[in-house]
């Protein structure tokens, strides 16, 4: 969604504005390059967000795994040990 707001003002920014003060006129122009250059950017920092992301959830993942495994290795020890003092 933040994207979708972006992309307007990136699309804006590669607009440049020229006054032409003899006769009073104005020009934009639209500058494809700079436009490209800021998509570019923008991709990339997605991407390298979405990266990040994932490594997240990886290590949360692992975390809850790893305490998943170590309540199930409790339970069958005093499983063993309940057994044994029978």
């Amino acid at each position: 969604m933040r994207i979708a707001i972006a992309l307007p003002l990136l699309l804006l920014g590669a607009c440049q504005v020229s006054k032409d003060d003899n006769n009073g006129t104005m020009s934009v122009t639209y500058n494809s390059d700079v436009a490209e250059n800021a998509a570019a950017d923008v991709g990339n920092t997605v991407e390298n967000i979405a990266g990040d992301i994932g490594n997240d959830v990886q290590r949360t993942s692992d975390k809850i795994e790893n305490r998943v495994g170590d309540d199930d290795n409790k339970a069958a020890d005093n499983q063993a040990n309940a057994t044994e003092n029978r």
